[in-house]
């Protein structure tokens, strides 16, 4: 008998998570929520949701964003399979960034997110701005 073909294959993360568990510290399931509500990965998502963009138009699209940032955050997205990177072999070449079915539903989800943000800003800006003028507000929240 051959110990190394009998034995079981390892079970990896997904199978012993199964759907995943965002509140299991080594559940892979956090660092894909961290690729995709990161500041940049929201925004790429969302920008990426007007169909195919190049890499000079996603960072003219989303202000602030360094070329670093936004190439490790596309980075991250295709390797979770959210977006689709094409290279285009051609001179000059270039680079072609698009969402995926599963970035396409992603993006629909992350998309809501943001839209309340923008339609509640004022309300969560006032909040803010009671929370600072009365220090009791947050009276009790410790770390």
């Amino acid at each position: 008998m051959n110990k190394k073909l009998d034995a079981e294959p390892p079970i990896g993360l997904s199978e012993r998570f199964g759907r995943g568990c965002l509140f299991a510290a080594p559940c892979p399931s956090r660092e894909v929520l961290n690729h995709v509500s990161s500041r940049w990965g929201v925004l790429i998502l969302i920008a990426l949701r007007s169909g195919t963009h190049r890499f000079g138009e996603l960072r003219r699209k989303i202000g602030g964003v360094s070329e670093k940032m936004l190439a490790q955050s596309l980075q991250a997205l295709a390797r979770d399979g959210f977006v689709s990177r094409v290279s285009h072999p051609v001179v000059p070449p270039f680079v072609e960034y698009s969402l995926t079915p599963m970035g396409e539903e992603v993006a629909g989800k992350v998309a809501d997110l943001a839209d309340w943000i923008e339609l509640n800003l004022l309300r969560v800006m006032e909040a803010r701005s009671s929370a600072q003028a009365d220090p009791t507000a947050t009276e009790g929240v410790t770390r």
